[in-house]
């Protein structure tokens, strides 16, 4: 049984993306026809054309466990392979976190990081970009039983000493109960998993158009992995938290969706959709349907209450049942399964809302392209009447007059000459704010920060002490940013001025210069942070505990603070290149105008044209370059109807076409 619902939505979403990319690339080109696009100007197109060709969803299935996570995911994706493929039972199934996606082009096949990893300062991100450091197993996509075979690998755990499991940051508690998971054997020795993360590469149509699943354990899993609650489950476009449908809300479920779901989050129900998972146990012959109804309408009240979570965002399903019934092809369990009301609900959430961010991001992307390419030709357009009207107030071929006309454009052209000589001194102000602005971001002050930070922890004698030192080190990295905010604004102030000069002087269309704003990073700073306290609150430490939370600081919070500042860092450079583009562009084509003009007026003089032969040449020019500010108009509307077009599923097409 094919997933109709969620591939066919899906379908759309990428038939969706496909239209846009394709009205954006037709845009791309004929800016290059018409000369508008210069090289940071086709940087910026080829980005946004890659990131449409790439575009990943991102969803996360955390529980508890033994909560059916992995059943749910074999239900929702691969009950069309025949049987369960992600390792799913009683008991302990994934031991490690998982991410299941398709890398066009590359092998089927699972990586595995060792878990010894854990011991080095080396986040789970960073790791991903060295190959070495993982297992590589090839599995064959075309066949359900190896492809089991090699994920059930997944559960295999090793046996290690106490010291050790403590040394690769697991708490140890002497109640069972609290383990999580990990099992201390009768002669003290701690079974823990093998694997600390796995990235599994499989052609499946959903993953190939773009979608991403995290499979991630129990509570103990991302105590100790803080890197997934604070970079991945933040980033998930989607989180699917089971619950077991006759327990409803544990203990440990209300820790696992307070201190790692919706830490620093103030809308529960936002990019949230809660599982009650195995409903089946509830299906008794001495019960009707319309008493085991009321006893699921109690749960779902309940879970609403102690979650905080909207009854629309919880659903009682039979992950078991609804994988037996696509298996089988049987219609009636499938539906008793109540899955496909999931499977609605998920893509209505990650569709719309994975549409607005491409949305939002084309927008901010070309809408500066399109005024500065706009301002271009509207200029054209000015110089090209003016040229008309010049030669029209000529009275045959006096000679003064032309002449007259051929020195004022000569003082045209010196005056604008001067003021790109002037503004060459103003790009020795720009260089030094510029250079003040990158030092503000430099990964060599970073570094220092991240250095001094990590021994004030490894110095600290309490808890209140670490927390201190990492609050620290959240202020001083906002404090970069507010710093780097000043000197964006200090630049955008020149900048604006040099802009006014030109326009006041030389009649170029107004415009004004890009703007730059740090507030997304300094969001995602507060926001990390909030995380974080949150988190560091809810552990329970002890003294031999603090070297390991040093570095579970360092590899998932440090990790993340790199990565906003490489990204930051990336941005402002993107942005001082183009910042001056709109500008230069203009100042270029008056001065080609100036040049044709000049031109003009000589060969009149000369007797080589006529008057009336030079009018209708410039008559012609006009012509054309109303056609073309036409054209434009028509391109930014076919993009602005892509972006705006519904997701239709009946006309899907799978990929992004280059």
């Amino acid at each position: 049984m094919v997933n109709t619902r969620i591939e066919r939505e899906f379908g759309a979403y990428s038939a969706w993306r496909e239209s846009v990319y394709a009205a954006v690339d037709e845009f791309y080109a004929w800016l290059g026809t018409q000369k508008f696009a210069d090289m940071q100007t086709t940087q910026r197109i080829e980005q946004v054309l890659s990131t449409l060709k790439d575009d990943k969803l991102y969803v996360a299935f955390v529980a508890e466990f033994s909560r059916g996570k992995s059943e749910l995911i074999n239900a929702i994706f691969f009950g069309d392979l025949g049987q369960r493929v992600v390792p799913s039972g009683a008991g302990r199934t994934t031991m490690c976190p998982t991410e299941l996606q398709y890398e066009s082009g590359t092998e089927a096949a699972i990586r595995l990081l060792p878990i010894e990893t854990r011991a080095h300062d080396t986040s789970i991100s960073e790791l991903k970009a060295i190959p070495e450091e993982w297992d590589h197993v090839p599995l064959s996509p075309d066949d359900p039983e190896d492809i089991a075979r090699v994920l059930k690998q997944l559960t295999e755990i090793q046996v290690v000493t106490r010291s050790r499991a403590e040394e690769l940051g697991f708490a140890i508690s002497e109640d069972e109960a609290h383990q999580d998971g990990m099992h201390i054997r009768e002669d003290g020795s701690i079974e823990i998993p093998r694997w600390r993360h796995a990235i599994v590469n499989f052609p499946h149509p959903l993953l190939e158009q773009g979608l991403v699943i995290l499979d991630t354990p129990g509570l103990n899993a991302l105590g100790a992995e803080p890197e997934l609650t604070l970079n991945m489950l933040s980033s998930a476009h989607a989180v699917i938290f089971l619950l077991a449908a006759d327990a409803g809300v544990t203990k440990s479920d209300m820790a696992l969706w307070r201190d790692h779901i919706c830490a620093g989050n103030d809308n529960p129900s936002k990019g949230r959709l809660v599982v009650l998972n195995k409903i089946d146990v509830l299906w008794d012959e001495l019960r009707d349907a319309q008493e085991v109804d009321r006893e699921l309408q109690r749960q779902i009240t309940n879970t609403s209450k102690t979650l905080s979570v909207d009854e629309g965002h919880i659903f009682p399903i039979s992950a078991q049942k609804g994988l037996l019934g696509k298996i089988k092809d049987d219609r009636e369990i499938v539906e008793k399964s109540r899955i496909e009301e999931l499977e609605g609900a998920l893509t209505n959430l990650l569709v719309p809302a994975k549409k607005e961010i491409v949305c939002d991001s084309v927008r901010s992307e070309l809408e500066e392209m399109i005024q500065s390419a706009r301002a271009v030709g509207q200029q054209r357009s000015n110089d090209v009447d003016d040229h008309i009207a010049e030669l029209q107030t000529l009275n045959g071929k006096n000679v003064e007059v032309i002449e007259d006309m051929m020195d004022k454009v000569r003082i045209d052209r010196e005056h604008l000459e001067k003021n790109l000589q002037r503004f060459q001194a103003t790009r020795s102000i720009f260089s030094q704010l510029t250079r003040e602005l990158f030092e503000q971001l430099s990964a060599h002050k970073l570094d220092h920060l991240i250095a001094q930070t990590k021994k004030d922890m490894a110095m600290s004698l309490t808890t209140g002490g670490l927390r201190n030192s990492m609050m620290q080190f959240f202020a001083q990295s906002s404090g970069a940013m507010d710093s780097a905010t000043k000197m964006t604004s200090e630049i955008q102030e020149l900048m604006t001025g040099v802009y006014k000069k030109f326009q006041e002087e030389h009649g170029l269309p107004d415009i004004k210069p890009r703007r730059f704003s740090t507030s997304k990073y300094q969001r995602e700073i507060r926001r990390l942070m909030e995380r974080h306290d949150h988190f560091i609150r809810g552990v329970s430490m002890v003294m031999t505990e603090q070297m390991v939370l040093t570095r579970r600081f360092y590899s998932s919070v440090v990790s993340k603070i790199r990565q906003i500042f490489k990204r930051a860092n990336r941005d402002v450079d993107a942005w001082l290149k183009t910042i001056m583009s709109p500008m230069e562009a203009q100042v270029r084509e008056h001065q080609v105008q100036l040049r044709r003009r000049l031109e003009s007026i000589k060969r009149i003089h000369k007797a080589t044209d006529t008057m009336e032969d030079r009018l209708l040449e410039l008559q012609h020019v006009r012509d054309g370059i109303r056609e073309q500010q036409g054209k434009l108009t028509e391109l930014v509307e076919g993009i602005e109807s892509a972006l705006q077009r519904e997701s239709d599923p009946a006309q899907s097409e799978v990929g992004i076409s280059a």
